[in-house]
């Protein structure tokens, strides 16, 4: 019979009793699954717990062998106890032998018990044991009965904050010096202490003493919450930024959802505080949503983690958000996962660097914290587990190294090599507005890739020329909604007024793939980066496109304005881009509308197929950008973001050499300009090299004008251009080292 909604109250008041008596815990617990069992007319009812060796140890049960008590132990994802431990989630089975993950274990005696329902006991987001029911007869458990089993294991938890025994495999490694390793998603060096993201905050009251006073307790919580958020959204600078006012309406929408208050209401009911309550529910989804595919799907999983962690600071008092607290003077930042807002949230001048459980060289993340260069690794495992705020950290995006808790000796060799990085980028700065003109007097245009007004708005001091890419996509990707058409034209005008006389190219949206809107639901792809996206998804719904375009018209009245298309494949497709182009600008003609003093549209080459139609392209294009990033990936059939084929396709090889040399003659021969961006054309080396092929326009990261600059400054441009083609020659030659060799001979600062 499932539990009414008074037997999970009484049942926990009579828990609550048991657990704060004094006394042996064995015999508490055994008190405790026979109060279980009573109270859900169970057979059986039994606790494991999770050891430090990570084994499962049946540690009390009513109805099962009592022999079998300390001796019968499960792998975590070995049985269905296994099962509940591995995925976090609950088992509710009418008849659990059939399971495929069914295991046997004849000293328990539980032959006679068909159905069978178990939870996970939490504590925080790891799971310290497992909360069995077993029944004779074959049927399911009703949601009731499996929620109210949910309420009793998560005030288990308080009994086994570190396992069983003796601290947690965590709890060793924290404060032991460890040596993570990961991705390095920009570049640079950072001492200083850890913050995690959005901490967990700690629920300590669990039971109820009024369950009136929890609901009116939660519902001047929820008052607040949207009381805070609305006034955030009313003002004008939320953050230091200011871009991302938008992504607050996330969190409106949310806090609204009459669902997810309701279950906290009904988790309340069964006798919990406000705060467990909320907790409870958040448990429920994570284990309904971890391990789906659907990027969709775990970005709303984000969302209502964010959402219950400041509904929790606010019912515990503390900060709205963690950005909010008290940052250490050298932060170094560490999150599981975190979009591009999040970042923009934390105050810059603390912020030393940054640690991603997930992440790769495309997250949009990364570019913004490449524009406020902060060092940062993505793909770092398990640090989240174990790391404590104010823990001492290193990062090493350079290496992609994680030093957490490190030796004096260690923290000692960082320092010596921060203050040598130090001096390197006072070198850089003295040349920062010098022209990047080797000696010889060869001139090279360096831009900067930007997408955000601080890129923008340091672009005098990057030691750049102009914006020679301008990713309009993150305006999208940080709001909620989709941006109204005078939205975006504020914010191109703000954009081109930061800009002056300096030339910006603004290339159109490029969405899809792993560049998701929150309000756009694209769909689960085989290849995502090689679906439906970029200019493909901007042909088939024109009215994206003819708005964003009707507002950069606008924007840029009287002024000149660069336009450039995202993943083109054919020429055909540029054409039909350009033509939705022409009707906003025929739009401006009929109403009599101010226009730009010049337009100029032009394409990125990223995909391979644009390298056999150059001859039908170049003479219908005013400027030609080779997009380093998709198109060595597509090129090379290697998913960029892929850390175990990332790394395999080689940037300076004679198939990318010869293609590159292609592509400029061809440019050349028809008098339009061609470009290369992308984090590849960043480094020293790579631009040297494209510099010897002929190249003289780059457009690359804030943080790599300096070195770079720098390399030009130093190069005769004749002489490595000869040494290079020699190179090229060369049968079976290693290119890099080849190139290596030539800078070190030629005196090339790399």
């Amino acid at each position: 019979m499932p539990l009414s909604m008074e037997g999970p109250r009484v049942l926990l008041r009579r828990l609550r009793e048991l657990m704060a008596t004094v006394g042996d815990r064995q015999d508490r617990l055994d008190k405790i699954v026979q109060m279980i069992a009573a109270s859900m007319e169970a057979a059986v009812c039994s606790i494991y717990i999770r050891r430090p060796d990570n084994l499962l140890e049946l540690y009390a049960t009513q109805g099962l062998n009592s022999e079998s008590v300390h001796q019968t132990t499960l792998k975590i994802g070995e049985g269905l106890v296994g099962d509940i431990a591995q995925h976090a989630r609950a088992l509710n089975l009418a008849e659990a032998p059939s399971h495929p993950r069914f295991v046997y274990r004849p000293e328990t005696g539980e032959d006679p018990f068909i159905s069978f329902v178990g939870v996970p006991i939490l504590r925080g987001d790891q799971v310290s044991g497992v909360l069995v029911v077993q029944n004779v007869t074959q049927r399911r458990f009703v949601d009731e009965e499996v929620e109210a089993l949910q309420t009793v294991a998560m005030v288990l938890s308080e009994m086994f904050p570190t396992g069983v025994d003796g601290p947690s495999v965590s709890e060793i490694q924290k404060n032991t010096p460890r040596v993570f390793h990961g991705q390095g998603l920009t570049e640079g060096l950072a001492l200083g202490q850890a913050v995690l993201h959005e901490p967990r905050v700690e629920v300590t009251k669990l039971i109820a003493d009024d369950v009136e006073e929890e609901i009116r307790r939660l519902d001047q919580a929820v008052y607040v919450l949207r009381r805070d958020v609305d006034n955030l959204l009313q003002t004008e600078d939320v953050s230091h930024a200011g871009e991302h006012l938008d992504v607050l309406e996330t969190y409106r929408m949310f806090a609204n959802d009459r669902g997810w208050l309701r279950r906290i209401n009904d988790a309340i009911k069964t006798g919990l505080t406000a705060e467990a309550g909320a907790e409870r529910v958040m448990n429920n989804m994570r284990a309904r949503v971890t391990g789906q595919r659907d990027q969709y799907l775990r970005d709303r999983l984000n969302d209502f983690e964010d959402l219950t962690n400041r509904l929790l600071r606010i019912l515990s008092g503390r900060a709205l958000r963690s950005s909010d607290d008290k940052l250490p003077r050298h932060a170094i930042l560490i999150a599981r996962t975190m979009g591009p807002a999040e970042l923009l949230d934390y105050d810059r001048r603390k912020l030393r660097g940054l640690i991603l459980e997930e992440g790769a060289m495309g997250a949009h993340v990364a570019i913004v914290a490449r524009a406020l260069n902060i060092p940062l690794i993505g793909g770092v495992r398990g640090i989240v587990g174990v790391v404590n705020d104010d823990d001492n950290i290193i990062v090493d995006a350079d290496r992609g190294d994680v030093h957490l808790t490190p030796t004096d000796e260690i923290i000692a060799a960082y320092s010596d090599r921060a203050r040598l990085r130090a001096r390197r980028l006072k070198r850089y700065a003295r040349i920062r507005h010098l022209p990047a003109v080797t000696r010889d007097g060869y001139d090279m245009t360096l831009n900067l890739n930007a997408g955000l007004m601080v890129d923008v708005e340091n672009l005098a001091a990057s030691g750049a020329e102009n914006i020679g890419l301008f990713r309009t996509e993150l305006q999208f990707m940080v709001s909620s909604r989709l941006p109204r058409q005078e939205e975006q034209r504020v914010f191109y005008k703000q954009v081109l007024d930061a800009v002056g006389d300096n030339k910006i190219v603004f290339r159109t949206l490029d969405i899809g793939g792993d560049k998701v809107l929150p309000y756009m639901r694209i769909g689960q792809e085989e290849n995502p980066a090689m679906g439906w996206r970029a200019v493909r998804i901007s042909l088939d719904r024109p009215a994206l496109l003819r708005y964003q375009i009707r507002a950069l018209l606008a924007a840029a009245a009287g002024r000149d304005l660069d336009i450039m298309f995202p993943l083109v494949a054919t020429v055909d497709e540029f054409r039909a881009a350009r033509e939705l182009v022409q009707k906003e600008c025929d739009r401006l003609t009929k109403f009599g509308l101010p226009e730009p003093r010049s337009l100029k549209i032009g394409t990125m080459l990223e995909v391979p197929a644009l390298l056999w139609q150059l001859d039908e392209l170049l003479s219908e294009v005013d400027f030609l950008s080779i997009g380093t990033n998709d198109l060595m990936q597509f090129l090379f059939a290697s998913d960029r973001g892929n850390p175990r084929v990332g790394n395999r396709y080689e940037f300076l090889s004679l198939p990318v050499m010869h293609m590159l040399q292609h592509v400029r003659l061809k440019a050349s021969a028809y008098g339009v300009p061609v470009s290369i961006c992308g984090e590849m054309v960043g480094h020293s080396l790579e631009a040297m090299t494209v510099m010897a092929l002929g190249f003289q326009e780059l457009s690359i990261p804030a943080s790599a004008i300096g070195p770079v600059k720098r390399m030009v400054r130093s190069v005769n441009q004749a002489r490595l251009s000869e040494a290079v083609k020699r190179l090229l020659l060369e049968p079976g030659v290693d290119l890099r080292r080849g190139l290596e060799a030539i800078a070190e001979g030629q005196g090339i600062k790399l």
